[in-house]
């Protein structure tokens, strides 16, 4: 029933040359004809087998299904999971005895994935359909996106490219923390140490960063915190501290002594620091000259006193008793030509008063009243000899005959001479300026007040 009209005429024909052997035997051609249409139709395999490697194939007759290569048999070509058709989907048996057209399948591959930094991939069955390639990165580097990736049935891979990311810190170990004692007549130590050394799973080189002071460097007292911090090249960060300690060892405070005073190195009571003892003019010195701080925080020697100048009255010449004032104390000699002087008298008031603050200024007053036989020479109580009065009026050429001062400095050197009596304002106002020394001015800002 399927038959096209050109098929059925030959049938027609075939049929009827079939029933009439006499007519089908007339001529040559009509029996070759009739042969070679007999075959076409009656000949189930007119056209060869097809068969399609890794495929199937399916065929469908018009004169059923046991004439698969029969004239006019069309065959559809399809491949199994994996391969992709190559060539005609569909093909037909042609007179011929050829199929109009052929096919293969092809096995489908994905393409070759590339390699992902710092990690690799392995696959269950090369680049092909349904296989899978699992991803794994190298020590210290983590995945970053899906694990594994399938080749599908079209040819791409499944997911996108992971990667391998830098999560892992470096690791770094500071040295201990450490306690330094300050260097003898220092208030510093100097301290060194190896700088640390980091290690990463993942980089070679990485960036060591010191937070704090330098080693080989000098430290005051007290802790300090020093840290390192080391970045990978991935900025993972990690970091270490230790301490340095610097301690001081000190003595006890040493005190002055009474109508003296100290003057010592660094801060006066820390190991290696060295105290002289020095006393007021007027004082000397009994004991050791200095006195050192041990580092078992105890004072070498014994405390130093001060103890009242001895003045010899019964030297013979000016120059012996000025030797006993020589870088002890300055000397003020107050000349006049008897006791009932007036200028003398307002003047041995005004020092009267003043007596606290020459003390302080290390000053001491010799007094030359009168002439021989009857002049007199003192300091305070004590009288001098007439051979000493007569030397310090010739040694400093000072007159019997009016009232007159003269201001010698700790080196016996005459400063300054007063004609007229002088406040005690204007005389320590002169000595503050140009006989103190810069240390001794401090000293005198702080006693100050003792005289008020």
């Amino acid at each position: 029933d399927q038959m096209s009209p050109f098929v059925l005429i030959f049938v027609f024909q075939a049929n009827f040359y079939a029933e009439n052997p006499k007519i089908q035997s007339q001529t040559a051609s009509n029996t070759r004809f009739c042969a070679y249409f007999k075959m076409c139709v009656i000949d189930p395999y007119w056209c060869h087998s097809v068969s399609l490697t890794n495929g199937e194939v399916t065929c469908h007759s018009p004169r059923g299904g046991g004439y698969r290569g029969t004239l006019g048999s069309r065959c559809k070509m399809t491949c199994d999971r994996g391969y992709r058709l190559i060539g005609r989907s569909s093909i037909q048996c042609l007179a011929t005895r050829r199929w109009s057209g052929t096919a293969y399948c092809r096995k489908i591959r994905c393409h070759v994935l590339p390699l992902i930094p710092h990690g690799r991939y392995t696959c269950s069955q090369g680049f092909y359909v349904d296989s899978r390639c699992d991803f794994t990165c190298r020590l210290g580097y983590r995945i970053e996106g899906e694990h594994s990736r399938t080749c599908l049935p079209s040819g791409a891979w499944s997911g996108v490219q992971p990667v391998c990311s830098d999560t892992d810190p470096p690791k770094i170990k500071c040295p201990p923390s450490r306690l330094k004692v300050a260097d003898p007549g220092k208030l510093t130590a100097r301290v060194t140490w190896d700088p640390p050394t980091a290690t990463d799973t993942a980089d070679k080189s990485l960036n060591i960063v010191l937070v704090g002071q330098n080693p080989d460097t000098d430290f005051q007292e007290g802790a300090h915190v020093i840290r390192y911090k080391v970045y990978d090249q991935a900025r993972n960060r990690a970091a270490c501290k230790f301490i340095v300690r610097v301690e001081v060892r000190r003595c006890p405070d040493l005190p002055s002594p009474l109508h003296g005073y100290l003057s010592c190195t660094s801060v006066k009571n820390n190991y290696g620091a060295t105290c002289e003892y020095h006393c007021d003019g007027g004082y000397e010195r009994k004991g050791v000259s200095s006195r050192v701080c041990q580092f078992n925080r105890s004072w070498s020697g014994g405390a130093a006193e001060c103890t009242p100048m001895e003045l010899k009255s019964d030297v013979n010449t000016s120059s012996a008793l000025l030797d006993q004032f020589y870088e002890k104390r300055r000397l003020l000699i107050v000349s006049a030509p008897n006791i009932s002087d007036p200028d003398y008298q307002l003047q041995n008031l005004m020092i009267q008063k003043s007596d606290c603050g020459l003390d302080l200024r290390h000053v001491t007053v010799i007094e030359l009243l009168g002439s021989p036989p009857q002049g007199t020479g003192r300091i305070k109580e004590i009288l001098l000899q007439s051979d000493v009065i007569e030397g310090l009026r010739q040694a400093f050429r000072i007159s019997r005959t009016y009232f007159s001062m003269v201001l010698l400095d700790e080196r016996g050197l005459d400063r300054e001479r007063f004609i007229t009596p002088v406040s005690q304002e204007e005389l320590f106002s002169y000595i503050d300026s140009f006989l103190l020394g810069e240390e001794e001015r401090e000293r005198l800002d702080l006693h100050r007040d003792f005289c008020d």
